[in-house]
């Protein structure tokens, strides 16, 4: 039986990794652990810890790795001291870590010197930020990369990383995307106490590479938002340095067409986006989740700058009056754009899976081997 280590720090990565944590636990040659930290235990960003608990998720390891306000130096100097003691109680033959936050990060640097294979979901993306440094640090530190598109495959392949250890898998979360089975708009709204006919979601994270503006920028935002007149469903940010500046801001909306959340459970958040008529600010999810249902994105900002190039990610300075022209004309008419599958068609979940129970992985030597490309003249 091998043992695995499944690690999830934000309410993203538990969406994106949830069916593949469910699947893997249904197996009887794998012994699956959950080691929950980060955003999870914060009660700030709801203690979504419990949404896990609900999903009936067994062996949960809760460790809360920082206090508000802590600088991401010693969260992850906190991980790194907190995870070790973990793998040393559990001893895995795995560990599995998503994205580019500073848990995997710091659970990567911890298997990395306890000799533990480490396998990292949606390497070799791009951002433009500090999240892309991360996010290739942790790929160098992996054993096994499952990767969205044969794009991002290149680029690790290009940092020196072996192809036979790469699989392109596509994002975990697109098999929840196109489940139909997900709530219905009505459910949404009784749960979560919404009346809105029309609306847009919203998310603004703090860019750390650029906090001497985050201020002024957020306050942009926010105005075209109030001044628009329309209806919003702002989630909280991230923890990343400068959150307490955005939630500062948010503390001052007066605004009833704007409700404010902590956090939204990622099926409810799907069906939301869904029936949105757009999604605004520098969230990822406007890039990665709307396209796969036509949605209209306003990007706001260089957060997301290098990644996917669509026809339905319209790109935006920090300029309110900008901003406020964009969310007018979107609200104005309900636009719907070609529906997008670039970072998979699905069947994650089965995928992963397989390789997984293949006999190769488990046979991967812990000693990794740069792979020089070949210069061509």
């Amino acid at each position: 039986m091998k043992k695995i280590i499944f690690v999830t720090a934000t309410r993203a990565d538990y969406g994106k990794l949830k069916s593949i944590i469910i699947s893997a636990q249904k197996f009887k040659q794998f012994d699956v652990s959950v080691f929950v930290t980060g955003m999870h235990n914060v009660k700030l960003y709801g203690n979504t810890y419990q949404l896990i608990k609900k999903d009936k998720i067994r062996n949960i390891k809760l460790f809360s790795n920082q206090s508000l306000g802590n600088n991401h130096d010693d969260i992850l100097s906190k991980t790194i001291v907190g995870f070790s003691k973990y793998v040393k109680k559990i001893k895995p033959d795995l560990v599995i870590i998503h994205g580019d936050r500073t848990e995997p990060l710091a659970c990567a640097i911890v298997c990395c010197l306890n000799n533990i294979k480490v396998a990292h979901f949606e390497g070799g993306e791009l951002s433009g930020t500090v999240d892309e440094i991360f996010r290739h640090s942790i790929s160098k530190l992996c054993n096994i990369h499952f990767v969205t598109n044969k794009i991002a495959k290149k680029r690790l392949i290009q940092m020196g990383e072996l192809d036979s250890n790469i699989f392109i898998t596509g994002s975990p979360d697109v098999d929840l995307l196109l489940n139909k089975n997900l709530p219905s708009i009505s459910e949404v709204n009784t749960k979560y106490d919404l009346d809105f006919k029309k609306f847009a979601l919203a998310i603004f994270h703090p860019v750390t590479t650029d906090l001497k503006n985050l201020k002024q920028n957020i306050k942009n935002f926010i105005y075209a938002l109030e001044e628009s007149g329309q209806n919003f469903i702002l989630v909280f940010p991230n923890n990343d340095l400068g959150s307490k500046i955005i939630l500062h801001e948010y503390k001052k909306i007066k605004s009833k067409n704007i409700k404010i959340f902590p956090s939204i459970r990622f099926e409810f958040y799907l069906t939301l986006l869904k029936n949105c008529n757009f999604i605004i600010g520098n969230s990822s999810s406007g890039i990665i989740e709307a396209p796969y249902y036509g949605i209209p994105t306003i990007n706001i900002g260089n957060r997301q700058n290098n990644r996917a190039k669509l026809l339905s990610i319209i790109n935006c300075s920090y300029n309110k009056k900008n901003i406020k022209i964009l969310i007018n004309k979107f609200f104005k008419k309900k636009f719907r754009f070609k529906k997008s599958y670039f970072f998979g068609l699905g069947g994650s979940n089965l995928k992963v899976l397989t390789v997984l129970k293949s006999k190769r992985i488990w046979k991967l030597s812990n000693q990794k081997q740069f792979n020089e490309l070949k210069p061509k003249f």
